[in-house]
């Protein structure tokens, strides 16, 4: 029996997993983000939450006045997260570097600031960081710096008291925007756990990398283990058994993972053969919907349903099957290529961390040993070559393309290049050299159909395309069996 919300009435278990379900997608809430409601939400239940997401998860949530901050602890490195403009757009390296360089110069500025003032400030700041700068000038630099500006904004961190940050970008001679500066929200937003003038490696951010060792004893190492587990389930669209080490194995399969999810939460765990995934079809912890609207969801969803009938051969038509990059392998390349560019001059060597190497020791390599202390069979999947890949897009597109947006359907490869991450975010495929793996999870689209709806006499013809898919994980029979 699961000991989560141990303090929660049955009555009022569903308001008190809407609460866990909003810290946990906005781990920053304070009076106006993400509404007016919010903050009052969490506060109710504050005490329990710290209770429950420190021992489910390891997560710390710190509350004040006006804030409330939940400091997530992270096992790995993820691209598909990033911050997003008021249009939606990811911010780019120029907009984080920015955002960071704001919230500097914000701690030496008093109740007020002029946007004018402080772009200045970042500008004295980034023209000593090699290849960014911040030229006023420049009307791109400007949209990048109001970006980073808005993104505080929309937290709370700053209010606008009088002008336009949008007209300061248009003409920062003639236009000029006065902010309010909230202390209390500005720390909530800049709280690292870490140091970060002792790293020297972007793994020592992650808190598997100091994963315990045989000395906290095994009490200790099973419960790390097991919100390792929780975190890899809750963090991602599916947790592959292939995927994980010999630790997370009996953790992941363990039944008081589904009990202690499901009853924080509110949402089902579902099991298969590969692995175990957290449903969300209602997008209430998600935040990224699939299937989804827009023209690169759309294509990524027919694309999904034609890689998974490809898989469906057999005889001298089968797929060739590879191995996929394990998750200790895909870190250790992202984790090389940040430190890479890792600055080292502003690093206090006496208190570093250990560097790179040392971090990935952390990592068992694929190669491990199953609980009873068998070897682990290499998992291999279904490839598809970038030259199928790209022929299949092209069928998508002529046969639904009257339903996506001008600018991709006139460029098929960037369309194809965003349909195929949209798919490795969710885990449905992995972007390998030459093509991609087709994973266990995308069975769940396989016979997905597709029409484009043609407007009545009264609207204007054959605008619109809307998608319908099955929508349960491993919804078919056939797809309880791992993909061939």
């Amino acid at each position: 029996m699961s000991r989560v919300a141990e303090g929660v009435s049955p009555l009022e278990l569903a308001d008190y997993q809407k609460a866990v379900r909003l810290v946990l997608r906005h781990p920053l809430v304070t009076p106006g983000y993400p509404d007016r409601t919010a903050l009052a939400t969490v506060r109710r239940w504050a005490a329990q939450l710290r209770t429950d997401l420190m021992e489910v998860f390891g997560y710390r949530l710190v509350t004040t006045a006006d804030t409330a901050r939940l400091q997530r602890a992270q096992d790995g490195l993820d691209a598909t997260r990033p911050a997003l403009t008021r249009a939606g757009r990811p911010f780019d390296r120029r907009r984080y570097a920015y955002l960071v360089l704001t919230l500097a110069a914000l701690g030496r500025h008093g109740a007020q600031v002029a946007l004018g003032e402080l772009a200045d400030a970042v500008a004295a700041d980034a023209v000593r960081v090699d290849g960014l700068g911040l030229d006023t000038a420049r009307k791109p630099d400007r949209d990048a710096f109001v970006d980073a500006v808005t993104w505080l904004t929309e937290r709370g961190a700053l209010t606008l008291a009088d002008g336009s940050a949008t007209a300061w970008a248009g003409d920062p001679e003639r236009a000029e925007a006065l902010y309010d500066i909230d202390r209390e929200i500005l720390l909530a937003v800049h709280h690292p756990t870490r140091v970060l003038q002792h790293l020297t490696s972007v793994t020592a951010l992650l808190d598997s990398a100091g994963a315990l060792g045989m000395s906290a004893g095994r009490a200790a190492q099973r419960r790390d283990q097991a919100r390792r587990a929780r975190r890899l389930v809750l963090e991602n669209p599916v947790a592959y058994y292939a995927d994980a080490d010999s630790g997370l194995l009996g953790q992941l399969r363990a039944p008081a993972l589904a009990e202690d999810l499901e009853r924080l939460t509110g949402l089902a765990v579902e099991r298969r053969a590969e692995g175990v995934a957290l449903i969300d079809t209602s997008g209430r912890l998600s935040d990224i919907r699939f299937p989804g609207g827009g023209t690169v969801a759309q294509a990524a969803l027919l694309l999904a349903a034609r890689i998974s009938a490809a898989v469906q051969r057999t005889g001298r038509h089968a797929l060739e099957l590879l191995p996929a990059p394990t998750a200790a392998e895909r870190l250790t390349a992202r984790a090389r290529r940040i430190d890479g560019a890792l600055p080292t001059r502003s690093v206090i060597t006496e208190f570093a961390a250990p560097d790179g190497a040392a971090a990935y020791e952390g990592y068992e390599p694929h190669e491990t040993r199953d609980e009873e202390g068998e070897g682990q069979a290499e998992t291999r999947y279904p490839f598809v070559t970038d030259s199928w890949l790209r022929g299949r897009l092209k069928e998508i597109t002529a046969e639904y393309g009257a339903g996506f947006a001008a600018d991709l359907r006139g460029d098929p490869d960037r369309l194809l290049d965003q349909a195929l991450d949209l798919l490795a975010a969710m885990s449905l495929i992995a972007r390998v050299e030459g093509g991609a793996l087709a994973l266990p999870l995308l069975a769940r689209y396989r016979g997905v159909t597709a029409r484009v709806k043609t407007r009545t006499a009264a609207r204007p013809p054959a605008q619109t395309a809307l998608f319908a898919a099955q929508t349960a994980l491993f919804a078919d029979e056939t797809a309880k069996e791992p993909t061939p």
